[in-house]
Order: structure tokens, then sequence, then C-alpha cells
């Protein structure tokens, strides 16, 4: 089967039922499919049907993987650009992590994070890349975020780690909270620490230590938002100060109130784009 537009309602039906269980695994599912959309990929319906039996109990999520395992290896060599695959096993992966009851705040739990989720996709995960890279922004008409240099990668992570696991948070306000949290997801993934699926691995990380500090980060947000989420994150770390563009967390900062705060700011990705601030 090939990759389809899936309808994030389908999972709404398990929330509406009462059940807290399968509430819980809908939520889950919506935002693991959701977040694949920061790399423009989408699952399969055999994902989708497989998840649903995942949410109803019929089968767990070892069963789930290996599912997937068994129908990949079934299917007919896929061409290059064909990353359903991917799409499929990382949103199974997402749900599994999403579902533990663990966290550890530490670099090397982020790090782990990419090797769970991209083990057997990438030949890299879990691994700190040892090359510099660049990346073209469409919300930067093309141009790419300076990220970290690969020799700087891990005494940059321990350092910014360290200086969140400081941070006293006791005495902020709520929007205070909200906007010191958004700036330090913005320096993590500004890092890059991965050659590919920093943004998922980054989202992820996020989640877990948000429940760890007691936020209910259940909503909707990254499933119908992760590509403004992303693009978020690409002006939160992007100058250009003879076009007139300066590195700002306004959008971040929607995101993230919206996220904890339960504020309703719009979130355009147009409204991102830089073109409109160039200097004639």
């Amino acid at each position: 089967m090939a990759a389809v537009k899936i309808n994030q309602g389908e999972f709404d039906e398990y929330k509406r039922l009462g059940e807290p269980e399968k509430a819980e695994k809908a939520q889950n599912w919506q935002t693991a499919i959701g977040l694949q959309q920061v790399d423009g990929l989408r699952p399969s319906e055999y994902l989708i049907e497989t998840a649903k039996q995942n949410i109803e109990g019929a089968i767990s999520i070892v069963e789930v993987h290996e599912r997937l395992d068994g129908y990949y290896k079934a299917k007919p060599i896929k061409t290059v650009d064909d990353r359903t695959e991917e799409a499929d096993k990382v949103s199974a992966r997402i749900t599994e992590i999403l579902s533990e009851k663990t966290f550890a705040f530490s670099p090397a739990e982020y790090i782990t994070i990419h090797k769970r989720l991209f083990a057997g996709i990438y030949q890299y995960a879990g691994k700190i890349r040892d090359y510099n890279i660049s990346k073209s922004e469409w919300v930067l008409d093309g141009e790419s975020v300076y990220y970290a240099s690969a020799e700087s990668i891990r005494p940059t992570l321990d350092y910014n780690f360290a200086q969140e696991k400081a941070f006293v948070y006791n005495g902020l306000n709520n929007v205070q909270i909200t906007e010191h949290i958004a700036k330090f997801v913005s320096g993590l993934w500004q890092i890059h620490a991965f050659s590919e699926g920093n943004t998922r691995t980054t989202a992820v990380f996020a989640i877990k230590y948000l429940r760890a500090l007691g936020f209910t980060v259940t909503n909707d947000i990254f499933t119908d938002h992760s590509l403004y989420f992303r693009n978020a994150l690409v002006r939160a770390n992007y100058n250009d100060f003879k076009k007139n563009i300066y590195a700002t967390h306004e959008y971040l900062n929607r995101f993230f109130g919206n996220l904890l705060l339960g504020e309703n700011n719009p979130l355009n990705n147009h409204e991102l784009r830089v073109t409109k601030l160039h200097v004639p």
C-alpha cells in the first residue's frame, strides 16, 4: 500500500468514548503520525488499521512492530523516494516511547530516543553526526540555519543540559515558564546533533520532558501543527541582518502557549516566511 493522506479524526472516536486507556493510546498515535509531517511523510493505510487494533487492545505494541516488519519484508522493492516504511515504523516507535512512564533528563536519553526511533532506518541511528551540515528551508527562501559544528556537538549538548538542569523555575509565572521551555527546546534543536531526524527526536524528548515536569501534554497541537513547530524552530535560530531578518522566539512561544497554556494563537506557516521581511 502506498502512503495516503490521513484523516487524523479517525482516532477521535476513541477519545470521545471516555475510556482513559484507549484515549491515551489514540492521542499518542495521533501525535506520532502527525510528527511525520515535519519531513513531509505520510503513513500507510495498513499502519492506520494496525494502530486501531492496538488502541482497541487486540494487539500489543510489540505485535504492531512485528506486523510492520513482516509487512515490509513481503513488499516489493520500493523506490528511493518512497519513505512510507519510515513513516510507519517511526510512528509506531514514537507511540511506544510516549506510552512509557520513564524519562531521564540527559543527553544520553536524547541520543537513545534517536536510536530507538531510527534503528534499521538510518545507519547512523543514535550516532552524533561527524560532519557539518546545512539544510535548505522553505521558510527561509532556501537558506539554512547555522547548526553546531560536528566538533562542538557533544560539549554543546552537555552545556545546554547542565544549564537547564540548574535552572530554577520556582517563582516564575506560567508564561515565563513556557517561554523558558521554548527557548531550551529551540537551543537543543539548533545543535542538530544527528544527520537526520532531529525535529522528531526533539519533539518526542520535549513531550517526555514536559510530562516529567507535570504538564499534561494531551492536546492536538503536535498532531495538527508539527510543521509549524519545525518552521518556528527555524525562525528562532536564523539571522540575516542585511535583509532585516532577526531570530525570534515569537512563533515558538505561540506554539507552546497553545500547547501548555490553552491559548488560541493562530499558527500559520505562511506567516513565518522571511520574504515579507526583505529590505528592497
